[in-house]
């Protein structure tokens, strides 16, 4: 008994001394492997890297987030190159990345993660409700992870099965789609803003290679956009918009969410002559008395011919408001107010103050060309004068797209639409006006432009 009991004894001894050896040899191979696999993959030898990094995916799955980070690259290559009978195998591959980065690294962008597996869901070919499961988790888990795609794509499925039984979930699925899309361009931005503050003669590959990616990005999100309000455009009339408000009032009167975007829509809508609208605006600042609600009740002031209050109002908005972005948002929608109160002048000023918190806000520049350009007949005397009024509104529609590309496409219109209105040689000749001569616009513009060369 005492023999059974020594030999019982030594091997216990034995793994308690070799087991922290074993471990170490285990945490030591972990390491090699991993390095291997690192450094055929930052070569971009995906092949080479694949057997060292499939070891690290057998046996040391929390080794490291990057095993899944540079590892969904080598499944993706991997499947990418697959023959037809290694289609499925390589595709379960890919899966399995997803899973066990989701297993081993749950609080690590989760929600980036379901973006991607929707992705790749659909590019798999895989049922809408199945992409949509994955798109659903994302949204929930955090909006603003979906890419563009992703949230048009999110959006046009609850679109599709809502809009005639629930447009109530529609219009705030589309509120929050909306509000991703503008956290993201605020954030892009804000990243190009300071790129662009920097001294042109300073910027290294880095800032112009980031400045180009973060621009591309800001196109997407601003054809997002578009596509969200051209998909909403059917539903989200002034008709649909007033009595949905009107039903939903009273349980929601206290819901300053509820309430800023109900407010946002009808005034995005031009439903701002309707009564309501100034019920729900005058609830939302009582619920929420912030910068924008604040925004909001100038715009009733103004309306109702109460002008030096609600520049009062205006004045506090922007005061209150610390979020550069943000500040200028504000701005910009002082100006729109202003503009439609045919406050031309105050309108530009504004502009150009919401400019000075974001100088890539293009909208701001595309809202002074309209305005030049609607002051033609005005501040012109003459054909030429009057023709002169629309190089300068040209200008601010160039200068809109120059200083931000996502807006191209809409910048574009103004282009096309002011570049036909401008002096011909004829017009020149006529009234004895030199191509290439400056001449001043008076009126409330007060600008020197070039008269054109054509």
């Amino acid at each position: 008994m005492m023999e059974k009991m020594k030999k019982t004894l030594v091997l216990v001894l034995f793994l308690l001394i070799a087991s922290p050896m074993v471990f170490a040899q285990a945490n030591q191979d972990c390491s090699i492997k991993y390095n291997l696999f690192k450094g055929d993959y930052k070569a971009k030898k995906y092949d080479a890297a694949f057997d060292n990094w499939m070891w690290c995916m057998d046996n040391c799955p929390s080794l490291s987030i990057n095993i899944y980070k540079y590892g969904i690259k080598i499944a993706e290559y991997k499947l990418k190159n697959a023959n037809e009978a290694d289609k499925k195998t390589a595709a379960d591959l890919v899966m399995r990345v997803f899973n066990q980065r989701l297993k081993y690294y749950p609080t690590k962008n989760k929600a980036r993660v379901y973006n991607d597996i929707a992705t790749f869901k659909a590019s798999q070919g895989n049922s809408d409700t199945e992409v949509y499961s994955w798109l659903e988790k994302a949204f929930k888990e955090d909006p603003t992870a979906l890419s563009g795609k992703n949230m048009y794509r999110y959006f046009d499925i609850v679109l599709s099965k809502n809009k005639d039984t629930n447009p109530q979930l529609v219009f705030d699925t589309y509120d929050q789609v909306a509000e991703g899309v503008d956290k993201k361009f605020s954030e892009y931005s804000k990243k190009i803003n300071a790129i662009n503050a920097k001294d042109s003669t300073q910027l290294n590959s880095k800032d112009i290679r980031h400045k180009k990616i973060y621009q591309q990005i800001l196109t997407v999100l601003a054809q997002v956009e578009g596509g969200l309000d051209a998909k909403l455009a059917s539903i989200s009339t002034c008709e649909n918009l007033i009595p949905l408000n009107k039903k939903y009032f009273e349980e929601k009167k206290n819901d300053k969410v509820w309430l800023k975007r109900a407010v946002s829509r009808m005034y995005s809508k031009e439903c701002t002559d309707d009564p309501f609208y100034d019920t729900l605006v005058e609830q939302f600042v009582a619920a929420d008395p912030s910068p924008q609600a604040s925004v909001f009740y100038a715009g009733i002031l103004m309306k109702k011919g109460q002008s030096t209050k609600a520049m009062d109002y205006f004045k506090q908005a922007i005061d209150q408001e610390t979020d550069p972005y943000k500040k200028a948002q504000d701005l910009l929608r002082v100006a729109q107010i202003l503009s439609k109160k045919g406050r031309k002048g105050e309108a530009r000023s504004n502009c150009y103050k919401a400019l000075k918190y974001a100088p890539t806000m293009g909208n701001a520049y595309l809202l002074i060309s309209g305005l030049y350009a609607s002051s033609a007949n005005a501040c012109g005397t003459d054909v030429v004068s009057k023709r002169m009024v629309y190089v300068a509104a040209l200008n601010m529609a160039r200068k809109a797209k120059s200083v931000d590309p996502s807006i191209g496409s809409k910048a574009n219109k103004y282009i096309r639409a002011y570049s036909k209105n401008l002096p011909t040689k004829k017009d020149l000749f006529v009234a004895g006006v030199k191509p290439g001569s400056t001449h001043r616009i008076g009126c409330w513009i007060q600008e020197t432009v070039r008269v054109p060369n054509k």
